[in-house]
């Protein structure tokens, strides 16, 4: 597993256009499992915290549960577009909750406005990163994994 800041130390090249992605836009889809095995897709939104890779949820939500019972995730960030002209983002590992009182105050006060009510926060360790391009007839996929080269492949 590996943070957010191991990444960008890792594939310097791949981690600006990723986190561009999910710049990009507030919403982005996560994935999670349910209590009997089968996949929940919920909307997030997702934040860059010092090392980490973090999201936010309403308190106690299906998608918070679910995190809590199996760490698992893999997020999609918003495309925006049929064109995919800046690309498509995925990452993939395991959820880590925030439950540190100085951790969560971190969070906080990197937020550009406080939480509207009670929530809940996780870091992602992440396990996989991909980032797909679309340029003329071909597909570009760059995909890292930690202490692992970023692996490119093309398909047309």
């Amino acid at each position: 597993m590996a943070t957010w800041q191991d990444f960008e130390q890792e594939a310097p090249d791949l981690a600006p256009a990723v986190r561009a992605r999910f710049e990009a836009n507030k919403h982005h889809v996560l994935a999670t499992l349910r209590s009997d095995g089968s996949p929940r897709v919920s909307g997030i939104e997702v934040g860059f915290f010092g090392a980490d890779v973090v999201l936010g949820s309403m308190h106690d939500a299906m998608k918070v549960r679910d995190l809590r019972r199996d760490a698992r995730f893999a997020l999609h960030s918003n495309p925006s577009d049929e064109t995919l002209a800046d690309g498509d983002s995925k990452l993939s590992g395991r959820a880590v909750e925030l439950t540190d009182e100085a951790e969560r105050a971190a969070y906080e006060a990197a937020l550009p406005e406080p939480p509207p009510g009670p929530y809940d926060a996780f870091r992602l360790e992440l396990e996989q990163v991909v980032h797909t391009t679309v340029e003329g007839d071909a597909v570009r996929i760059s995909s890292w994994r930690p202490g692992e080269p970023v692996r490119r492949f093309e398909r047309r």
